[in-house]
Protein backbone atom coordinates (compact mmCIF):
# COMPACT_ATOMS: atom_id res chain seq x y z
CA UNK A 1 0.00 0.00 0.00
CA UNK A 2 1.41 3.35 -1.03
CA UNK A 3 1.03 6.03 1.65
CA UNK A 4 2.00 9.68 1.29
CA UNK A 5 0.60 11.43 4.36
CA UNK A 6 -1.28 10.80 7.62
CA UNK A 7 -4.76 11.71 6.36
CA UNK A 8 -7.50 9.12 6.25
CA UNK A 9 -7.50 9.16 2.44
CA UNK A 10 -3.76 9.57 1.90
CA UNK A 11 -3.03 6.03 0.72
CA UNK A 12 -3.73 3.81 -2.27
CA UNK A 13 -6.35 1.63 -0.57
CA UNK A 14 -8.41 4.64 0.54
CA UNK A 15 -8.17 6.17 -2.94
CA UNK A 16 -9.43 2.90 -4.44
CA UNK A 17 -12.26 2.83 -1.88
CA UNK A 18 -13.17 6.41 -2.82
CA UNK A 19 -13.15 5.53 -6.52
CA UNK A 20 -15.46 2.59 -5.80
CA UNK A 21 -17.88 4.98 -4.12
CA UNK A 22 -17.77 7.36 -7.06
CA UNK A 23 -18.48 4.59 -9.57
CA UNK A 24 -21.78 3.41 -8.11
CA UNK A 25 -25.20 4.96 -7.71
CA UNK A 26 -25.93 7.04 -4.63
CA UNK A 27 -28.18 4.23 -3.40
CA UNK A 28 -25.25 1.78 -3.41
CA UNK A 29 -22.79 3.99 -1.55
CA UNK A 30 -24.08 3.12 1.91
CA UNK A 31 -23.44 -0.57 1.24
CA UNK A 32 -19.91 0.14 0.00
CA UNK A 33 -19.16 1.95 3.28
CA UNK A 34 -20.76 -0.84 5.31
CA UNK A 35 -18.81 -3.52 3.40
CA UNK A 36 -15.47 -1.77 4.07
CA UNK A 37 -16.22 -1.66 7.79
CA UNK A 38 -17.38 -5.29 7.87
CA UNK A 39 -14.29 -6.52 6.03
CA UNK A 40 -12.14 -5.05 8.81
CA UNK A 41 -14.19 -6.98 11.34
CA UNK A 42 -13.84 -10.23 9.44
CA UNK A 43 -17.50 -10.38 8.48
CA UNK A 44 -17.27 -8.75 5.06
CA UNK A 45 -18.86 -10.20 2.01
CA UNK A 46 -16.39 -11.23 -0.67
CA UNK A 47 -18.90 -11.42 -3.53
CA UNK A 48 -18.16 -8.11 -5.16
CA UNK A 49 -19.92 -5.95 -2.57
CA UNK A 50 -16.78 -3.83 -2.48
CA UNK A 51 -17.78 -2.04 -5.67
CA UNK A 52 -16.96 -2.14 -9.34
CA UNK A 53 -13.25 -2.82 -8.97
CA UNK A 54 -13.80 -4.71 -5.69
CA UNK A 55 -10.53 -3.23 -4.45
CA UNK A 56 -11.48 -4.19 -0.92
CA UNK A 57 -11.29 -7.92 -1.66
CA UNK A 58 -8.09 -8.98 0.00
CA UNK A 59 -8.56 -12.63 -0.89
CA UNK A 60 -8.24 -13.53 2.79
CA UNK A 61 -11.54 -15.28 3.35
CA UNK A 62 -13.27 -12.12 4.53
CA UNK A 63 -11.56 -11.48 7.85
CA UNK A 64 -9.02 -8.96 6.60
CA UNK A 65 -6.22 -11.08 8.00
CA UNK A 66 -4.99 -14.62 7.80
CA UNK A 67 -8.37 -16.36 7.66
CA UNK A 68 -8.35 -17.09 11.38
CA UNK A 69 -8.82 -13.66 12.89
CA UNK A 70 -5.12 -12.90 12.51
CA UNK A 71 -3.41 -9.63 11.68
CA UNK A 72 -5.51 -7.13 9.79
CA UNK A 73 -4.40 -6.59 6.20
CA UNK A 74 -3.11 -3.07 5.54
CA UNK A 75 -5.39 -2.36 2.57
CA UNK A 76 -8.46 -3.62 4.41
CA UNK A 77 -7.56 -1.50 7.43
CA UNK A 78 -6.88 1.62 5.38
CA UNK A 79 -10.23 1.31 3.57
CA UNK A 80 -11.98 0.82 6.93
CA UNK A 81 -10.36 4.01 8.28
CA UNK A 82 -11.57 5.93 5.22
CA UNK A 83 -15.07 4.50 5.66
CA UNK A 84 -15.05 5.40 9.36
CA UNK A 85 -13.97 8.94 8.45
CA UNK A 86 -17.02 9.28 6.18
CA UNK A 87 -19.31 8.04 8.94
CA UNK A 88 -17.72 10.34 11.54
CA UNK A 89 -18.04 13.32 9.21
CA UNK A 90 -21.82 12.96 9.40
CA UNK A 91 -21.87 12.93 13.21
CA UNK A 92 -22.80 16.14 15.03
CA UNK A 93 -19.55 18.09 15.33
CA UNK A 94 -17.64 15.35 13.51
CA UNK A 95 -14.41 16.12 11.67
CA UNK A 96 -14.93 16.89 7.98
CA UNK A 97 -13.82 14.21 5.54
CA UNK A 98 -12.28 16.67 3.14
CA UNK A 99 -9.47 15.40 0.97
CA UNK A 100 -8.57 15.70 -2.68
CA UNK A 101 -8.25 11.91 -2.56
CA UNK A 102 -11.66 11.26 -0.97
CA UNK A 103 -14.90 10.61 -2.83
CA UNK A 104 -15.93 13.29 -5.29
CA UNK A 105 -19.59 12.27 -5.44
CA UNK A 106 -21.89 13.12 -2.51
CA UNK A 107 -22.81 10.46 -0.02
CA UNK A 108 -26.33 9.84 1.16
CA UNK A 109 -27.14 10.32 4.83
CA UNK A 110 -25.52 7.24 6.34
CA UNK A 111 -27.53 5.18 8.82
CA UNK A 112 -26.72 5.89 12.46
CA UNK A 113 -26.05 2.19 13.13
CA UNK A 114 -22.88 2.54 11.04
CA UNK A 115 -21.41 4.64 13.85
CA UNK A 116 -21.04 1.66 16.18
CA UNK A 117 -19.74 -0.47 13.30
CA UNK A 118 -17.16 2.22 12.48
CA UNK A 119 -16.00 2.23 16.12
CA UNK A 120 -15.55 -1.55 16.03
CA UNK A 121 -13.60 -1.30 12.78
CA UNK A 122 -11.35 1.38 14.30
CA UNK A 123 -10.78 -0.91 17.28
CA UNK A 124 -9.55 -3.64 14.93
CA UNK A 125 -7.37 -1.21 12.96
CA UNK A 126 -5.84 0.18 16.17
CA UNK A 127 -4.60 -3.04 17.80
CA UNK A 128 -1.06 -4.32 17.67
CA UNK A 129 -0.71 -6.63 14.69
CA UNK A 130 -2.82 -4.47 12.38
CA UNK A 131 -0.57 -3.71 9.40
CA UNK A 132 -1.80 -0.11 9.15
CA UNK A 133 -1.25 0.63 12.84
CA UNK A 134 2.09 -1.13 12.98
CA UNK A 135 3.37 0.85 9.98
CA UNK A 136 2.42 4.12 11.67
CA UNK A 137 4.01 3.09 14.96
CA UNK A 138 7.28 2.32 13.14
CA UNK A 139 7.10 5.58 11.16
CA UNK A 140 5.71 8.02 13.70
CA UNK A 141 5.57 6.37 17.13
CA UNK A 142 2.54 5.75 19.33
CA UNK A 143 1.60 9.43 19.55
CA UNK A 144 1.95 10.60 15.96
CA UNK A 145 -0.45 12.43 13.66
CA UNK A 146 -2.08 9.22 12.37
CA UNK A 147 -2.96 8.14 15.91
CA UNK A 148 -4.36 11.61 16.67
CA UNK A 149 -6.55 11.39 13.56
CA UNK A 150 -7.90 8.00 14.63
CA UNK A 151 -8.58 9.39 18.12
CA UNK A 152 -10.50 12.31 16.59
CA UNK A 153 -12.69 9.90 14.60
CA UNK A 154 -13.22 7.77 17.69
CA UNK A 155 -14.29 10.81 19.79
CA UNK A 156 -16.85 11.92 17.20
CA UNK A 157 -18.26 8.43 16.73
CA UNK A 158 -18.37 7.70 20.47
CA UNK A 159 -20.06 11.01 21.27
CA UNK A 160 -22.65 10.50 18.54
CA UNK A 161 -23.25 6.89 19.55
CA UNK A 162 -23.75 7.90 23.17
CA UNK A 163 -25.72 11.02 22.19
CA UNK A 164 -23.13 13.42 23.63
CA UNK A 165 -22.16 15.80 20.83
CA UNK A 166 -20.46 18.16 23.32
CA UNK A 167 -17.85 15.48 24.00
CA UNK A 168 -16.60 15.83 20.44
CA UNK A 169 -14.88 19.07 21.37
CA UNK A 170 -13.13 17.27 24.22
CA UNK A 171 -15.03 19.07 26.97
CA UNK A 172 -13.77 17.60 30.27
CA UNK A 173 -16.27 15.74 32.39
CA UNK A 174 -18.46 14.55 29.56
Amino acid sequence: MGTWDTGHFDNDAAVDFSADLDEVTVEQRTEIVRAALLRALGTGEEDGAGGPSDSGDSGDGGDGGDGAGGPLDGDVGAAAVAAAALVAAQCPGGPPAESVYGPEEPLPRLPEELRALALLALDRVSVAGSEVRDRWVRADGEDGAWHHGIAELRRALTAATEGRPGAVQGVPGQ
